[in-house]
């Protein structure tokens, strides 16, 4: 039971020290692509915020990814898949 407890205390700080790294990969792709000149996390500018964002995209991860390589609406086109996985981990975890 105790070995039980202790992988189960390692995997959650494995994790937790995952997702913050996620996060700050995930924010640096976003200031790189030059997202945050038409999108905040929490308000809307010439784009929807983050938050927005996350709610349509909700479970749809590729469907975001899609279009975001698409360039549809006037948006930017994120080429580099790395960036565009983090970009879309940061928008949908907001």
């Amino acid at each position: 039971m105790g070995r039980l407890a202790l992988l189960a205390f390692l995997a959650c700080g494995w994790t937790s020290t995952a997702q913050a790294q996620d996060s700050a990969a995930g924010e640096a792709a976003v200031k790189k692509a030059g997202c945050l000149k038409c999108h905040s996390v929490s308000a809307d500018k010439d784009g929807p915020s983050f938050k927005k964002s996350a709610a349509k995209y909700k479970d749809e991860a590729a469907k975001l990814e899609a279009f975001l390589k698409s360039g549809k609406d006037k948006h930017l086109v994120v080429k580099n898949d790395g960036d565009l996985k983090n970009i879309v981990a940061y928008i949908l975890s907001r």
